[in-house]
C-alpha cells in the first residue's frame, strides 16, 4: 500500500487526559460502600445512571469529531473517517455499564481508551486508510437482564433483536422499554458489517499479570461460560414442629447442589472448572420457616469445551438425584452460554510486537472473564490487550484499581496497533 505523505504517523496518547476521563465517568453512578467506606460505581445497564454515562460519552465522542450512530439495541459507534471510505473500519471498544459493586475501570478503559486514541490521532494529524470506530455495547455485564454481552451478541447475530427486547430484569422491566425510555433505541441497523479488525483494551480482572510482574497481557482467547438459573420448589413448614424426615427443604437442596459443584471443581476431573453460586434468593426467608422456594444462579467456566460439556451433564444428573432425595422439584434455565473463543494469531502477534517496541514486558494468557471481543471474534480478526490491576487484580469491587501508568501503557499499545491496522492492513482476511 502506498504510504500517506505529509502526515505524522507517531501518535502519543495523553496519560493525564485519559485518567481524567476515567475519573469523570466514575462520578456517574458513584456510591460509598457502607461497610468499607470505599467509593465504587453502580451503573447497571439501562438505568438512569447508565443513561447519564452514555450521554456523557456520546458528548465526548462528538467533541472528538466522530460521527455517532446508535443501533436498534442501543450500541453506540463513533466513526472517524479514513482516506478510503469504502474500506471496513478498524473497531475498538468495550462497555460502560457495570455491576452494582464496580470500580472505575472495567469496560470503561476500553471505551475511553479508544476516545483518547482518537483525540491523540487528531492532534497528530494522522490520516488513516481505513475508518476507525470506537464503540460501547449495551448490557455487557448481564447483571440486570441476565445475559452477558447482550448488545454485541445481537450485533453479530447470536441473539435475535426481538429476544433481546423481551428480556426482563427482576422487576419485569424489559430491555426494549428501557431503551425507549432513555432514548437509546436507535435507528441504525443492529447487524454489524464485519470490521477489518476488532481490538479491545481491558483490565485483566485477575492476578496473573501483577503476580508475574508483566506490564501487559496479550490475550489469546476467552474460556467457555455457562450461566443457569435454578428454581428449587419445596414446601414451607414450621421449623420446630416438622420432623426432618418429613421436610421438602429447598434450602437443603440448594446446599447439596452448591457442595457438589465445588467438589467437581476441586476433583480435577473436569479440567480447570470454576464454579460460582452468585445469587441465592430464598422464600419466605425467615428464620423459623423451612424454605419453600430458592432461586439461585450457577456460573460455570472452563477453558475446555469437552470438560464444560461433561460438567453440565454431571450437573443435570445430580439435580435429578437431589430432587429424588429431598422431594424438591428443580428446574434449570440456561440464561447465557458462550463457547471457548480463540483470538486471531496475526492480531495477537501485532499486539506483542507493539508492546516490545515500547520496551514493555508481556505474557500471553487466556481470559477468564467474558468480553464483547468474544462476540466480535465470530465475524472479524480480533484480540485483546490486558492491563494489570492492583490488589491481585480485584474487579467487580470498589477496590478495583489500575494505575495511571498501566492504563496509559495499554492505551498506547492499542493506539499503535490500530495505527498499523488502519494504514498497513497487516492481517490476513
Amino acid at each position: 500500500m502506498t504510504p500517506i505523505v505529509g502526515v505524522t504517523t507517531e501518535v502519543n496518547i495523553n496519560q493525564d487526559r485519559l485518567w481524567e476521563s476515567l475519573m469523570q465517568l466514575a462520578q456517574i453512578g458513584n456510591y460509598t460502600d457502607e461497610r468499607t467506606g470505599l467509593r465504587g460505581v453502580n451503573r447497571l445497564a439501562l438505568t438512569d445512571a447508565d443513561a447519564a454515562g452514555r450521554a456523557l460519552v456520546v458528548k465526548w465522542l462528538r467533541e472528538a469529531g466522530l460521527r455517532v450512530r446508535i443501533d436498534e439495541i442501543g450500541n453506540v459507534y463513533g466513526r472517524r473517517e479514513g482516506r478510503l471510505t469504502h474500506l471496513p473500519p478498524v473497531l475498538v471498544g468495550s462497555h460502560i455499564d457495570s455491576v452494582t459493586t464496580a470500580g472505575a475501570f472495567d469496560g470503561c478503559l476500553g471505551v475511553l481508551g479508544g476516545l483518547e486514541m482518537v483525540r491523540s490521532m487528531n492532534e497528530a494529524g494522522l490520516v488513516t486508510d481505513h475508518p476507525v470506530e470506537v464503540a460501547f455495547f449495551t448490557e455487557e455485564e448481564g447483571v440486570r437482564f441476565g445475559t452477558d454481552m447482550l448488545g454485541s451478541a445481537v450485533a453479530v447475530g447470536r441473539i435475535g433483536l426481538d429476544d433481546a427486547y423481551a428480556r426482563t430484569d427482576i422487576n419485569g422491566v424489559t430491555v426494549g422499554s428501557e431503551l425507549e425510555r432513555h432514548g437509546f433505541r436507535g435507528k441504525a441497523p443492529v447487524r454489524i458489517q464485519a470490521p477489518h479488525a476488532y481490538v479491545e483494551c481491558h483490565i485483566e480482572q485477575g492476578p496473573v499479570l501483577s503476580s508475574t510482574g508483566r506490564d501487559l497481557g496479550v490475550v489469546t482467547g476467552i474460556q467457555a461460560i455457562s450461566w443457569q438459573e435454578l428454581t428449587l420448589l419445596g414446601k414451607a413448614a414450621h421449623a420446630g414442629t416438622t420432623p426432618m424426615e418429613l421436610r421438602h427443604d429447598a434450602g437443603l437442596a440448594t446446599a447439596m447442589v452448591t457442595t457438589k459443584l465445588h467438589e467437581m471443581a476441586r476433583s480435577g476431573g473436569y479440567g480447570d472448572l470454576r464454579v460460582t453460586i452468585g445469587r441465592v434468593d430464598a422464600y419466605p426467608n425467615l428464620i423459623n420457616i423451612v424454605p419453600a422456594r430458592v432461586i439461585c444462579t450457577v456460573d460455570l467456566r472452563n477453558p475446555s469445551e469437552a470438560y464444560m460439556k461433561d460438567a453440565e451433564t454431571e450437573l443435570r444428573s445430580y439435580l435429578e438425584f437431589v430432587s429424588a432425595q429431598t422431594g424438591v422439584e428443580i428446574t434449570a434455565k440456561q440464561t447465557a452460554k458462550t463457547p471457548l473463543v480463540t483470538f486471531d494469531g496475526d492480531v495477537e502477534n501485532l499486539i506483542a510486537e507493539k508492546i516490545d517496541a515500547v520496551g514493555l514486558s508481556h505474557s500471553r494468557l487466556l481470559s477468564g472473564a467474558g468480553h464483547d471481543a468474544g462476540e466480535m471474534a465470530s465475524i472479524c480478526p480480533t484480540a485483546m490487550i490486558f492491563v494489570p490491576g492492583e490488589y491481585d487484580g480485584i474487579s467487580h469491587n470498589p477496590r478495583e484499581y489500575s494505575t495511571p501508568e498501566a492504563c496509559a501503557n495499554g492505551v498506547q499499545v492499542l493506539t499503535d496497533v490500530v495505527r498499523t491496522l488502519s494504514t498497513d492492513g497487516k492481517i490476513k482476511q
